[in-house]
This record gives structure tokens, C-alpha cells and sequence, in this order.
């Protein structure tokens, strides 16, 4: 009589179940993979090709401001229109605003919404981004402080903006900001912008925040603030909402060749 073990044979429905768990737990792997190479894509594949496109059109624009004779009186949709600097991003944070924001143009870098006003003109000038892949202009939004400055620039000046308070900063606002000296010419909003903050969450439907005054589309159009929005998703992976942040002008330069604007200095 042989004592070795003999192998224990289970039932038929053990080993379907034992089927079914490695088919799920192999269809599960799966899809993880592929939610990763969704990922890579979308963070590094499609980064390179804006990169790509982006230059293109930044090398368009400077030529453009260089050869002015060839220049149009309105923008053209896809073209580049200003370049956006946000110091407090690194000093090498540059991106060529484009006009208009279909995917297309998007996908190439920031793009201003063609129903709102140009840089520097009283009123809103709107522009959209996105927060991951393609060139992720606005990855790091939701990192502005009040005051940074959002500084742009166009063919003969340079325009800077600086975000408003944020929500719950405009009661010790005179206090608050005497400790920083980027905050001149940054107050709360009177009347009609009285609800406008530094920075907000709202819907994709929620377009009011680009109008002339943001969150009131109805209002009469007259004498309007001098505004920046920059609207990107939220969070980040997700277009389920929108991040928005609303900045003032405070100042504008015409520019000189060789010169550029103090406010460009990161923490200035």
C-alpha cells in the first residue's frame, strides 16, 4: 500500500467557480491596463503633440508681430493672439493664446472665447484650457493665491492681471493685504461684481462667469471692469466640473523692445 498523497479531486462547480473568479479577475486586469494607457496617453502622448502645435503657432505670432503689415484687424479662429504668462507657474510659463476654443484649437493651447473682450479692453476676456494632456496650460490653477499675477501680452503692450480675493478674504482685506506688496491695486469688487471671487467651482453649464460681468449675463454692458477668467475642468480627470479664476487689471505698458515688465520677476 503506497502512503504517498494522492491528489484531491474537488467537485465540477468548484472548479467552474474557480474559472469564472480567474476570468474576472483577468478582465479586471485588463481594464486597468487600459485605463493606464488611456492615461499615458493623455499625459504625455498628447502633451508632445500640443508641444508640437503650440510652437507652430507661437512662431506664426512672432513673425506676425514682427511683420505687422501682414496682421488682420479681427482674429482669426486658431490663430495666435496674445501670449499668457503666469509667474508665480516658473519663470519658463508661457503659453500662445489662440483664438477660440473648439477642440481643434484647444488641443493647440489656450484659447480665448471669441464672444468676450480682447486683452486689455474693459469687460471680460475669457480663456479656456486644459487641466491634463494637451499641453496642460492650466494643470496647476487651482494653485493661484490672491494677487498672482496673470500678465499678457500683445503685439505693442503688455496687460497685467491679478487675481481677486478669494471667498472669505474680503473682510480683513485692508489688513491682509498692507503684508503684500503684490496686492496694490487688488480691492473686492464694488456693486455689480460685488459676488465676483478670486476663484470658484461651478457647473459646464454655468457660462454666465464669462459674460461682460461674471454671473450676470442679463446686466446692461456699460462701463465694465477690465476682468480676466481662466475656465479649465475640474477635477482633475473629470469634465464634470469647471474651475474658474477671475483676476483684475491693474496695470498695462507699451512695450519697448528689449524691456520687459517687472511683474514677469516670480513673487513680485
Amino acid at each position: 500500500m503506497s502512503h504517498a498523497l494522492s491528489p484531491v479531486r474537488g467537485s465540477p462547480r468548484q472548479g467552474t467557480m474557480r474559472t469564472a473568479i480567474r476570468g474576472i479577475g483577468e478582465l479586471i486586469l485588463t481594464a486597468g491596463l487600459v485605463v493606464l494607457l488611456f492615461v499615458f496617453y493623455e499625459a504625455y502622448v498628447t502633451d508632445w503633440s500640443s508641444a508640437v502645435k503650440q510652437g507652430e503657432v507661437t512662431a506664426k505670432l512672432d513673425d506676425t508681430w514682427r511683420n505687422p503689415r501682414g496682421a488682420v484687424d479681427h482674429p482669426v479662429n486658431g490663430a495666435g493672439i496674445a501670449k499668457m504668462y503666469i509667474p508665480s507657474f516658473g519663470s519658463d510659463f508661457v503659453f500662445t493664446v489662440l483664438e477660440g476654443t473648439g477642440p481643434d484649437t484647444l488641443a493647440a493651447g489656450p484659447g480665448h472665447y471669441q464672444s468676450t473682450a480682447l486683452p486689455g479692453q474693459p469687460g471680460n476676456f475669457a480663456v479656456a484650457g486644459h487641466r491634463v494632456g494637451k499641453g496642460s496650460p492650466f494643470n496647476a490653477l487651482d494653485l493661484l493665491s490672491s494677487c498672482d499675477a496673470i500678465v499678457v501680452e500683445t503685439a505693442d503692450r503688455w496687460f497685467v492681471y491679478r487675481v481677486l480675493p478669494l471667498r472669505g478674504e474680503s473682510t480683513n482685506w485692508a489688513t491682509a493685504k498692507t503684508t503684500r506688496p503684490q496686492c496694490r491695486g487688488v480691492e473686492p469688487l464694488p456693486g455689480r461684481y460685488s459676488d465676483v471671487v478670486g476663484k470658484t467651482i461651478v457647473q459646464p453649464t454655468q457660462t454666465e462667469v464669462i459674460a461682460p460681468i461674471p454671473g450676470h449675463p442679463d446686466q446692461p454692458a456699460k462701463r465694465e471692469i477690465g476682468l480676466i477668467t481662466l475656465t479649465t475642468c475640474h477635477p482633475q480627470f473629470s469634465a464634470r466640473q469647471r474651475l474658474i479664476v477671475h483676476g483684475v487689471l491693474v496695470a498695462q505698458y507699451r512695450k519697448i523692445p528689449g524691456e520687459r515688465p517687472a511683474e514677469l520677476t516670480v513673487g513680485t
